[in-house]
């Protein structure tokens, strides 16, 4: 798959104890995005942050926080993006969703010619 060198960032912060169908909404989001073929996703996890609530959620050994912070990213096409954000509106109860425009330098898998 080749992306065009316009492309569009969707970033989707949540916490990694929100849940959607008894899974974690961080898995069910990235399933929904493979499920519509999107370019690729990555899940990361913070070690500290807080929300809108200024609750802070942090992973320091002597608070052992069980809902630290998560992050995913997708980037695609701003057509292929668009197709995920009613799932979102629907599983986001809290969080922050934000996109922007990227410049997509390289989009490869290793068997690609």
């Amino acid at each position: 798959m080749k992306l065009p060198e316009q492309g569009v960032l969707l970033r989707i912060l949540i916490g990694e104890s929100d849940k959607y169908d008894d899974r974690a909404l961080y898995e069910a989001i990235l399933l929904k995005a493979r499920e519509l073929n999107l370019a690729g996703t990555t899940v990361l996890r913070g070690i500290m942050g807080f929300g809108a609530n200024s609750r802070i959620h942090s992973a320091k050994i002597l608070r052992l926080s069980e809902d630290l912070p998560v992050v995913i990213e997708i980037v695609d096409t701003e057509e292929n993006i668009n197709r995920l954000l009613p799932f979102l509106d629907e599983t986001v109860k809290e969080g922050l969703i934000t996109m922007e425009k990227v410049r997509v330098i390289k989009y490869r898998h290793s068997k690609d010619d």
